[in-house]
């Protein structure tokens, strides 16, 4: 599982399966009392992919042992739910300011399993370019089409590794470098080396122009932090033992593993220092802005981010 320079993966392993489990959480929140976002393909995609770990945002039980073991389970799982909402409807909201704004090109990198192409009202006009490992682009495109669903843009699928040379394939794809666009970052951070980062920024900077938007979930201090990441460690070795006593069949990975615990630059500076005007909402404001505040006794599983917009005003 650990990672390398040119991994690749299916939609039900390593990064693709944490895909699946952000849409766990999509299908969760759609089919809830109030829900705040509504993605009606999540749980097609759930479907599709069939059982497994990243069901359990949306599974209706589980298991009573691993409930009394672990008191805050349903209540932690909760608010990591209510944090995938918050953070959809973060960007949803952003792609459709820029666009009702005048803009008419918008860049999802790391796309995933979010169906933002299909679910949104895309103002007349619209292209979208999603950018993704190519199984995973293939797994949602083929899925949906199998149900009938239509984008509800005009939609380009990339087939794209952001390590590699991808704005070769945006641009030949129809992307114009000289008119405005709006792009998105969301849940890939991690998954990046900071050098990676850095490139990703400098390519962005290089195919936008003034009035051009980017939005990015950035990671927060405490991604970094050894004593945070002990807690965490030792929290998700527990469950992963428990579940295995209860289901030798269910292995839960160790996200860890999939993540690049490096310095980097905090991504709101390096926009600033590049002609840009950014706005930081950390994670809990966000949360607290849309009333879903996590209960403090679970607060610290939620992921500790940092929501990024920003606005290109410089050459």
């Amino acid at each position: 599982m650990a990672r390398t320079d040119d991994d690749t993966w299916e939609i039900t392993e390593s990064v693709g399966a944490t895909a699946l489990g952000v849409a766990s959480a999509r299908a969760a929140e759609t089919e809830s009392e109030n829900p705040m976002i509504r993605d009606p393909f999540a749980r097609v995609f759930l479907d599709a992919a069939g059982d497994g770990l990243w069901n359990w945002y949306s599974a209706s039980q589980l298991p009573a042992e691993l409930l009394d073991a672990e008191p805050t389970l349903r209540l932690q799982m909760k608010a990591m739910v209510d944090y995938m909402a918050c953070r959809t409807a973060f960007f949803d909201q952003f792609f459709l300011d820029a666009t009702n704004a005048g803009i008419r090109q918008a860049v999802i990198l790391a796309s995933g399993l979010d169906s933002r192409a299909w679910r949104l009202a895309w103002p007349d006009g619209v292209t979208v370019y999603e950018l993704d490992q190519p199984r995973v682009l293939e797994f949602k495109s083929s899925t949906l089409a199998e149900h009938g669903a239509e984008p509800a843009c005009h939609r380009i699928a990339i087939p794209a590794d952001l390590r590699q040379d991808w704005p070769t394939a945006l641009r030949r794809a129809g992307f114009d470098a000289g008119a405005p666009s709006v792009w998105s970052a969301e849940g890939l951070m991690p998954y990046l080396p900071a050098a990676a980062q850095d490139l990703l920024f400098e390519r962005i900077q290089k195919l936008t122009v003034t009035g051009s938007r980017v939005a990015v979930e950035a990671l927060g201090p405490s991604f970094l932090d050894e004593e945070f990441r002990a807690r965490r460690r030792e929290r998700m070795a527990r469950i992963r033992d428990l579940v295995a006593k209860l289901d030798p069949q269910r292995a839960i990975p160790n996200n860890e593993e999939l993540f690049y615990f490096e310095e980097r630059e905090e991504v709101g500076d390096w926009f600033a220092r590049h002609g840009w005007e950014v706005t930081v909402t950390p994670s809990d404001e966000l949360m607290a802005r849309y009333g879903r505040a996590a209960p403090p006794e679970v607060a610290e599983q939620v992921p500790g981010n940092l929501f990024v917009a920003a606005q290109r005003t410089g050459s």
